[in-house]
């Protein structure tokens, strides 16, 4: 079975397209038991950064790829992970067809911080396109920023 990528900060199906263009889009699922945060607002331009963290009581909504090799390091150098800003983390995905195994990026930093108003707006409209459930969307919106 495949490993696929799972991405809950960048749903946006066409700039994954143009960051990873050997990388096919899936589908979507859930990664149960963590949730979508902010934080290193050190780090990021306009504010806090998006990562997601354990949670057992919440669920992230994520778009799924099948990432090729040439693909996974230019993601890599893209989410910073040479520098430390971001890690890659194993996990399993819900998906309609089943469990499947994942990987995806999560911050290394505190949690915390605010993310600037276009950067959430950005996060919710890819969810929104990505074909989020319409109460996931609104949570998004609602976020403080």
């Amino acid at each position: 079975m495949p490993l696929y990528a799972a991405y809950a900060t960048n749903l946006d199906a066409r700039q994954m397209t143009r960051r990873a263009p050997h990388s096919p889009l899936r589908g979507t699922g859930w990664l149960d038991g963590w949730r979508l945060t902010f934080g290193g607002e050190n780090l990021g331009w306009e504010g806090s950064l998006a990562t997601v963290v354990e949670d057992g009581k919440d669920q992230v909504f994520v778009s799924l790829y099948d990432v090729s090799p040439m693909d996974e390091e230019g993601l890599d150098r893209w989410e910073g992970v040479q520098l430390g800003i971001y890690r890659k983390t194993k996990l399993r995905a819900h998906t309609l067809d089943g469990d499947i195994p994942v990987w995806t990026y999560v911050l290394n930093d505190y949690e915390g911080g605010l993310p600037a108003a276009r950067y959430l707006g950005l996060i919710a409209d890819a969810a929104e396109s990505a074909g989020a459930p319409h109460d996931y969307v609104l949570d998004l919106r609602r976020r403080p920023c």
